[in-house]
């Protein structure tokens, strides 16, 4: 079968390598249909998360249930799944707990010796902890289907984040960072019922978008110019909740500086950088709580699929351009150049 693989910095490529297939009685092998590139995806072709030559990459698919192990009684070839960006058993005291990202027989899509997500067919380990079922009408529907796509990641993520910065009804929210999973953290916020929701972003694509999902005001500044902005907004006093959805010192430094005494950070960027933009000094003094983390998406995707199905919430717009497969390192450079903001695809 044809999949992506990274081989060094800037160099992805679509090659055929061994099929999928079932090597364990818990496994599944699941057809996709649709996958993503992520902008995590991104530091290691950019060469800032270090990888082996040849190793798999891609961490966001759906598709087809092909085939499955002896052990697995909750699907069946034919199922339309979607997956999201960790396997998990469903069963050990994490998944349990709600926290599948920490599951003791967990791991990530492109781990070295596994089947990463930008391919034509992925191998499932423990595929009745890990896949959701969708209804199978979904697969002739294409809007739909790219939204449930977001399911597998940036969604779930941008709601982890929401609810670590405690979004409630009528709170004020800010988000930094305009990507895929910022914009889903401003639909999120919306979901739980927030009253202004503040998108920092400067580019007006994205932050139309930010609009289009339920933001009130936008701030276009960065830095110290946009922590002005955002006190300007609230009275000088920023905002309840605030999710940073970057993973810079910068970016981190500004989410602390708008947040408002009592509040609370919501952190789901992938932190990269020389340091982390914290002061646990300004933060005990004014009462700042800080959560978040590697999103437990598992955790999200029931009661996400369900508003998405609905029509509630429809995080389609995020995926702005679409590619085969053969042609994802050009997906790569349009992401890494910002010409894309998140490119989907399509089998």
């Amino acid at each position: 079968m044809r999949a992506t693989v990274i081989h060094a910095p800037l160099d992805i490529r679509v090659e055929e390598v061994p099929d999928a297939a079932v090597q364990r009685p818990e496994d599944a092998v699941v057809r996709v249909l649709r996958a993503c590139i992520c902008g995590s995806d991104l530091w290691a072709y950019r060469g800032e998360a270090k990888r082996q030559p040849g190793q798999r990459i891609g961490h966001e698919f759906l598709g087809i249930v092909e085939e499955t192990g002896s052990a697995v009684s909750g699907l069946r070839a034919g199922d339309l799944v979607v997956a999201p960006f960790m396997w998990s058993d469903g069963t050990c005291d994490y998944c349990v707990e709600g926290l599948h990202t920490s599951c003791v027989h967990g791991g990530f899509w492109g781990s070295v010796g596994f089947d990463g997500g930008q391919g034509e067919a992925v191998r499932v380990p423990h595929a009745d902890g890990t896949l959701v079922k969708l209804p199978a009408e979904a697969a002739s529907d294409e809007h739909l289907l790219t939204g449930l796509l977001a399911l597998s990641d940036v969604m779930g993520t941008g709601h982890h984040a929401a609810l670590g910065a405690g979004v409630r009804k009528g709170s004020t929210v800010a988000v930094v960072g305009d990507g895929a999973v910022g914009l889903c953290g401003v639909l999120a916020a919306k979901r739980l019922g927030a009253d202004r929701i503040i998108a920092l972003g400067r580019h007006t694509a994205r932050t139309d978008i930010a609009k289009l999902f339920g933001a009130t005001d936008v701030v276009a500044e960065r830095g110290e110019a946009a922590e002005a902005a955002v006190r300007e907004l609230t009275g000088g006093q920023g905002a309840h909740a605030v999710i940073e959805a970057v993973g810079t010192e910068q970016s981190m430094r500004t989410a602390v500086n708008i947040t408002r005494d009592g509040g609370a950070i919501g952190y789901v960027g992938v932190p990269h950088g020389s340091g982390t933009g914290l002061d646990l000094g300004v933060m005990f003094d004014r009462n700042i709580t800080l959560r978040g983390g590697v999103a437990p998406v598992r955790a999200y995707i029931p009661e996400l699929l369900t508003d998405v199905l609905n029509g509630t919430i429809d995080p389609a717009p995020v995926f702005d351009r679409t590619v085969a497969l053969d042609e994802v390192p050009d997906g790569y450079r349009a992401m890494d150049d910002r010409s894309a903001l998140k490119v989907m695809i399509k089998a």
